[in-house]
């Protein structure tokens, strides 16, 4: 196996400040690039010994940063930004071999959203009020303490960014346990904190299996706060087994956005820009418009559309310039996108780009053909299911009440999209969905604005001063005021 240069401590764990060799026997497991299918580097994975030092590092570190004053908090934040952006093309090429993006896309998008999230805490912290008086009392926002901090394989940057920089700037101490199919980019990241001179056991990093560590870690005593962002499944153990300790549990979980287009809308923009929405990051976004819902008068031509832009789509090696989509993560999502595929051809949903297998030309690699389906029911799986994978779902809708029946029969409710040459009947329409986002008329994302969902889609906020805020405890000091 061909060792990457960026892995120096890939066989380490970030704790107190210091790279550490695990404590007990050293448990290495591949890394794999998706590209190849083959192992580009290996890291070494923790046991619940790691997980307890690297707890009591951070729980020793909340004595002193806890209390910190804001304008340490920003001068370190300041530092981080520094060093991240010096940096930032190195965990870009760790995010394109560990799962499989584009380079293009890893440097403008995935690194570019850490750094985008250090300076969004930065400026937030700047402007947090973290005390104000009602009547004679005194109410402070204080950091909760300990945060366990979970995150997914899927946009590894993005989410470890969000929630490191809004747990810095809150005063809380961490343990970070990244996906063990995204490891490198973290451990680049522990690299940036530990040169920014994050004081030590403030971020402390294991990696390891999400079922073991990750469960541990979520009922450990001493951790005062879980933040996880995955599967909803995966989400509903997280809270099970912090239950016990009757600790914050925040979570950011699945999604299967509707993405209406009104009767009024300019069609081919609207499908045109869901479709390519839709398959970005090869469909591997929670967020992702994967329902589109379309006037039943214009089904017909919405496929049409939609075939054209997806039989366009470049699927192809990551280090390929003219590459727009890579593979998936891993052979287990490979497989799971296939059966979904299959199961849609099965239930009689038109197939109408795309489909089983890999795309013409590629032998090796987990990468999976841009798929549209179209006459597709709401209740079909494909529908139902959270793919996450490049597979779009056309379906008809009849008015715009049954539009938004339709958008809002799922147990999800994350993002959701809508279009009209009417923008006061899009807000309308966007008033009515259940969903804790809505883009109107193709507005991107903000991240000054909080980000996460209703019902299954998670609770809690992250970005901005929103992410800040799900980091702190709020304490009532009665008669503080008084004389």
């Amino acid at each position: 196996m061909q060792q990457s240069k960026l892995t120096m401590h890939a066989p380490h764990f970030y704790i107190a400040g210091e790279w550490r060799s695990p404590r007990n026997n050293i448990t290495l497991r591949d890394v794999i690039d998706p590209s190849t299918e083959e192992p580009f580097a290996q890291i070494a994975v923790g046991s619940t010994d790691d997980i307890d030092d690297a707890v009591a590092a951070a729980k020793v570190a909340f004595s002193t940063f806890g209390f910190s004053k804001v304008e340490e908090r920003i001068a370190l934040l300041e530092r981080v930004i520094e060093v991240y952006s010096r940096r930032q093309d190195e965990i870009a090429e760790a995010i394109s071999m560990e799962m499989g993006s584009p380079l293009k896309l890893a440097r403008q998008a995935h690194a570019a959203a850490g750094l985008a999230h250090l300076q969004q805490a930065l400026e937030a912290l700047k402007k947090h009020n973290f005390e104000e008086v009602i009547n004679g009392t005194r109410v402070v926002r204080e950091p909760i303490g300990v945060c366990a901090l979970i995150t997914p394989w899927n946009w590894p940057m993005n989410q470890v960014g969000c929630k490191v920089a809004a747990a810095l700037a809150a005063g809380c101490t961490m343990v970070l346990k990244p996906s063990v199919s995204s490891p490198i980019s973290a451990l680049l990241f522990a690299e940036v904190l530990d040169e920014a001179g994050v004081p030590a056991g403030v971020f402390n990093l294991v990696n390891g299996d999400g079922s073991a560590l990750g469960m541990y870690l979520a009922q450990h005593p001493d951790v005062d706060m879980v933040s996880f962002t995955g599967s909803t499944p995966a989400g509903i153990a997280v809270a099970k087994a912090a239950a016990d300790t009757v600790k914050r549990v925040h979570q950011e979980l699945g999604g299967k956005s509707p993405n209406i287009v009104l009767d009024d809308a300019d069609l081919e923009r609207a499908v045109t820009h869901g479709v390519r929405a839709c398959f970005g990051n090869s469909g591997q976004s929670c967020n992702a418009p994967t329902r589109l819902l379309v006037p039943a008068s214009r089904h017909d031509e919405a496929v049409e559309i939609a075939r054209a832009v997806a039989e366009k789509i470049v699927v192809g090696d990551p280090r390929d310039e003219s590459s727009v989509l890579g593979p998936v993560v891993s052979r287990r999502q490979f497989n799971s996108i296939q059966e979904l595929i299959r199961q849609g051809i099965e239930e009689g949903a038109q197939l109408v780009s795309g489909g089983l297998g890999r795309p013409e030309g590629l032998s090796k690699g987990y990468y999976v053909r841009p798929t549209v389906f179209g006459a597709v029911r709401n209740d079909m799986a494909v529908a139902r299911e959270e793919i996450f994978g490049p597979v779009l779902v056309i379906i008809p809708y009849k008015d715009d009440d049954d539009a938004v029946a339709i958008a809002n029969d799922s147990p999800f409710g994350l993002s959701s999209y809508v279009s009209s040459a009417d923008h006061d009947r899009a807000r309308k329409v966007a008033r009515r969905l259940r969903a804790g986002m809505v883009h109107i008329n193709g507005a991107p994302t903000d991240r000054a604005a909080p980000f996460g969902g209703y019902k299954q889609s998670g609770n809690g906020r992250e970005w901005g001063r929103f992410g800040i805020e799900d980091y702190l405890e709020v304490k009532s000091m009665f008669g503080h005021e008084s004389q």
